[in-house]
C-alpha cells in the first residue's frame, strides 16, 4: 500500500520535489535498488492486461520471468546498474494489512465468479487483476534468473523498501525504484517511480527528492514520518475523518502525533483503538535491515548457457532471443559508458588565491593596454 495520498500531496504542496524524466537522463552508470516484489507484480499485471499470461508447458506463469529478463536488459542498455532487493519476513505490525489484503482477495474472487457468470468481460479483467499475487515461487525463479544474468540480488531481513533506503543512505546506490512512497518515509533521498513499467505504457519516470520534499512541506524527517502515519501506512490505522490536507495542517501546527491528539476533538476525529503509532514510528526510524556497509554489490558476466537451460525448454522462451539478450548484457558490461560529469570534475574551492589573483589582474591590465594601443588611429 505504501503511504495513502502522499504522492498527490507532494505534487500539490511541494511540486519542485518531483520531476518527470526519462531513464536515459537518470542513468549513465548510476546504481539503483529495485523493489523486486513490486516489479514482479507489475510484470504479472502488465502481461495479463495485454491479453493472457505467458506459461510454461505445465501451465505455470512465466510473465514475471519475461518482464524481469527484458526490462533488466533495457535498464542496463540505458546505463543503469540495477540491484534487486527481495522482501524478508513481514513485521508483526503488518499482519492487519495482510489480513485486509486477504479479505479483499476473497471478495474479488466472489465478484469474479459473478462477472464470469454474467459474461462481463470488463469486470472479469478488473477482478482478475486484483487476484494477481507474487508467490514465493515467483520470487525464487526471479532470483535464479537474475543471478544467471549477473545482477546482484539482496535478501532483506524484513521490508524491501527499508533495505533499499538503507542502501541509498549508505551510499551504495543512487536511488530506490518502487511504486510505494514509504521508501521516502524510510529515509531514501531519491525515489524513482515507474522505472520498471513497460515501454508500451509510455509513462515518464517520476523522480522524488526527499530533501526537497521536506523543504517544500516545511517539515523535519521525524515530523514527515508522523505525517505519513496520519495519512495511512501499512503498520497501523489512521484517524478517521482526517484527510491529507488536514493531516499536513495538523502536523505543521502541532509537530507530532502526540500534540495532534492533545489538540483535536477525539470524539469527532477518533483515533483507532489501542493505536500503535509509536511502534509504527519506530519501524520507520529503525527498521530491521542489513547495514549498507555489510552489503556487497557485484555485477558479473551473464551465463548464456545457464540462461538458455533455465528459460528455454519447459518455460518455452525462444532460444535465439535469450541468446541475443545474453549478448546484449555482455556488450553493455564490457562496453564503455560515458560517465557522469560529476565523476570527471572536482569541485574547486571558491576562496580566491591572493597571489594568483594579483597575477591575473596584472595580465588583464597589460592586455587592456595592448588592446588600446592597437585600437588608436594616427592623428
Amino acid at each position: 500500500m505504501g503511504i495513502l495520498g502522499l504522492s498527490k500531496l507532494i505534487a500539490d504542496i511541494a511540486p519542485m520535489a518531483v520531476k518527470e524524466t526519462e531513464i536515459k537522463i537518470i542513468s549513465v552508470g548510476r546504481k539503483v535498488a529495485i523493489d523486486a516484489s513490486m516489479s514482479l507484480y507489475q510484470f504479472l499485471i502488465a502481461v495479463r492486461s495485454q491479453g493472457a499470461q505467458l506459461t510454461s508447458v505445465d501451465g505455470e506463469t512465466t510473465s514475471h520471468l519475461m518482464g524481469t529478463f527484458y526490462r533488466t536488459i533495457r535498464l542496463i542498455e540505458d546505463g543503469i546498474k540495477p540491484v534487486y532487493v527481495f522482501d524478508g519476513k513481514p513485521p508483526d505490525m503488518k499482519s492487519h494489512q495482510l489480513n485486509k489484503r486477504a479479505e479483499r482477495r476473497e471478495e474479488a474472487e466472489k465478484e469474479l465468479q459473478k462477472a464470469t457468470e454474467a459474461g462481463d468481460t470488463a469486470s472479469i479483467d478488473k477482478f482478475n487483476r486484483r487476484l494477481v499475487k507474487v508467490t514465493q515461487q515467483h520470487g525464487a525463479e526471479a532470483r535464479q534468473l537474475l543471478k544467471l544474468m549477473g545482477i546482484p540480488v539482496v535478501e532483506a531481513p524484513c521490508e524491501a523498501e527499508a533495505q533499499c533506503a538503507e542502501l541509498v543512505k549508505g551510499g551504495k546506490v543512487y536511488a530506490v525504484a518502487t511504486e510505494d512512497m514509504d521508501a521516502l518515509t524510510f529515509g531514501a533521498n531519491v525515489l524513482l517511480r515507474h522505472l520498471t513499467f513497460s515501454e508500451a505504457r509510455k509513462m515518464p519516470v517520476q523522480e522524488f527528492h526527499l530533501d526537497q520534499v521536506l523543504r517544500g512541506l516545511e517539515l523535519e524527517q521525524t515530523e514527515f514520518i508522523d505525517l505519513c502515519i496520519l495519512l495511512g501506512c501499512d503498520y497501523c490505522g489512521s484517524i478517521k475523518g482526517i484527510g491529507p490536507k488536514r493531516a499536513i495542517e495538523l502536523i505543521k501546527q502541532h509537530r507530532s502525533i502526540e500534540q495532534v491528539l492533545h489538540n483535536i476533538d477525539t470524539k469527532k476525529y477518533s483515533p483507532p483503538e489501542n493505536w500503535e503509532y509509536e511502534n509504527a514510528r519506530r519501524l520507520f526510524q529503525q527498521p530491521e535491515v542489513t547495514e549498507a556497509k555489510d552489503v556487497e554489490l557485484k555485477w558479473s558476466d551473464p551465463d548464456e548457457e545457464g540462461l538458455v537451460k533455465f528459460l528455454c525448454g519447459d518455460k518455452q522462451f525462444n532460444e535465439e532471443r535469450v541468446r541475443n539478450g545474453a549478448k546484449k548484457l555482455m556488450k553493455a558490461r564490457t562496453g564503455t559508458t560515458q560517465g557522469r560529469l560529476d565523476g570527471f570534475f572536482k569541485v574547486l574551492s571558491t576562496t580566491p588565491n591572493p597571489k594568483r589573483k594579483a597575477e591575473e589582474d596584472k595580465k588583464s591590465a597589460n592586455k587592456k593596454v595592448k588592446t588600446a594601443g592597437r585600437g588608436r588611429k594616427p592623428k
